[in-house]
């Protein structure tokens, strides 16, 4: 599942923004090809966000029931490194929950983090605030690369450290990784959908 769509040069190639998770202990490398350039794909993805396009996925899951944009905004198109894009809250949180824009190379790379209370779901900054008991820090990245026939080459990399590792590793193999593939092929399919809709 972890490896869905991806070539064994994927599998294993070292990703810009893997640095921020030195000791993952779990990480994915899926990969899909849509049918425009990597300019045109950044626009999709640039506007990613709680509040701003959504993530095109599960919107009820992900984006708080929000429909997850059908269309290029240009309000949306202004992204910087640092940045927060919220992410759906979690029932019965008492606290924010969101993604930090960590690399920005645009029409390239696109790695945002996300570190939170794996039963809170609140996030937290880990150069500054207390770890909680039970937490996960992880890395998503998008990497797009040009393919032979004009389209975009997108592969998605994952990586996590979470612990304590007894109970991360419940939470990860009974819960995180299979909602993850299907968060994410569901992903994939929906941009290629709005992707092709353009043309």
């Amino acid at each position: 599942m972890l490896t869905w769509g991806a070539t064994r040069d994927e599998i294993l190639h070292c990703y810009p923004g893997d640095e921020l998770v030195p000791d993952a202990d779990s990480g994915s490398t899926m990969a899909t090809n849509l049918p425009a350039p990597p300019d045109r794909v950044w626009l999709w993805l640039v506007q990613m966000g709680g509040e701003r396009g959504g993530w095109y996925s599960w919107d009820w899951l992900d984006n708080d029931g929000k429909a997850s944009a059908d269309r290029i905004v240009p309000g949306w198109q202004r992204l910087e490194q640092g940045q927060h894009l919220s992410r759906a809250s979690v029932p019965g949180a008492q606290g924010p929950n969101w993604f930090t824009v960590e690399v920005l190379e645009p029409n390239r790379t696109l790695v945002l983090r996300s570190t939170y209370g794996m039963f809170s779901g609140v996030s937290f900054d880990p150069r500054i605030d207390p770890v909680p008991w039970a937490y996960i820090d992880g890395i998503w990245g998008f990497h797009l690369r040009e393919t032979a026939s004009g389209g975009t080459r997108l592969v998605v990399h994952s990586r996590s450290h979470s612990g304590p590792r007894p109970v991360a590793l419940l939470f990860v193999l009974l819960l995180g990784e299979p909602l993850h593939f299907l968060m994410q092929t569901l992903q994939f399919r929906n941009l290629a959908n709005r992707i092709a809709a353009e043309a």
